[in-house]
């Protein structure tokens, strides 16, 4: 005879089989359930996933900046600017859309800072490591604009030592709509010319020359001259004048 523990009427049966059915159900539900609450993907714009680029010279070959200076440069400064941008960006795409002005344009700034920091930096590193002779189109470029090479020199280096004290950038930008030169005073990662293009970029934050030169600016700016490579620079020109857009006649 059997015990109640093994008795099993029929509707308890149909009951077991009847939710065991919907087992296979429930898990599926769940799943899309969690799949739905994945968060998105995010935009191209705030992916944060730039990744610092390798020193395009030996640091230990150029005379004048040293490589401790140049790999603390890179290391600190700018990988710095890189992993800073990465987090912003991730912030940005975390922002909801409650969010108020204030924490978009916090952001945004922010963002700008870091972007400019970073690809600065990139044309910096790049237009170093050469002997320091301008004769290529740059050269005929800057002669044209200012004059003579000289001249033009001097317009840089002054702007330069017009930032002394560790606050900017100098940039020789290409105006595409007139086909001219400018030396442009740049502060906080913030200034350049609409449209232009940098052809020629000189970090003057105290972080590119104290190691080396402590307050002596000068001492740095004619260590950086004695080390571009204006090979870069010319390539830098070439590029943008072909893709300048022909003038429309009148």
């Amino acid at each position: 005879m059997a015990t109640d523990r093994t008795l099993v009427t029929r509707r308890t049966a149909l009951g077991v089989l009847g939710a065991a059915a919907t087992l296979p159900l429930a898990a599926a539900g769940g799943a899309a359930l969690a799949e739905t609450s994945q968060p998105a993907e995010r935009p191209r714009s705030y992916r944060g996933d730039h990744a610092p680029k390798p020193l395009p010279f030996d640091p230990k070959q150029l005379p004048g900046l040293s490589e401790r200076l140049l790999v603390s440069h890179h290391e600190n400064n700018y990988t710095g600017a890189v992993k800073r941008l990465n987090a912003i960006e991730a912030q940005l795409a975390g922002l909801p859309r409650e969010a108020a002005p204030f924490q978009m344009g916090s952001l945004k700034r922010e963002a700008l800072i870091a972007a400019n920091s970073m690809r600065l930096h990139e044309l910096y590193f790049a237009n170093l490591g050469g002997g320091g002779v301008a004769e290529g189109p740059f050269a005929a470029l800057a002669g044209a604009q200012f004059g003579s090479v000289e001249a033009w020199e001097h317009d840089f280096r002054l702007t330069g030592l017009a930032l002394a004290g560790g606050s900017g950038w100098v940039i020789a930008s290409y105006d595409p709509e007139r086909g001219a030169l400018h030396n442009v005073w740049a502060w906080d990662h913030m200034h350049g010319l609409a449209g232009g293009v940098p052809l020629l970029v000189m970090d003057m934050y105290e972080h590119s020359y104290q190691l080396d030169y402590g307050a002596n600016a000068k001492g740095y700016v004619d260590a950086f001259f004695a080390n571009l490579r204006f090979a870069e620079v010319d390539r830098r020109l070439g590029a943008a004048a072909r893709d300048r857009e022909p003038e429309e006649k009148p």
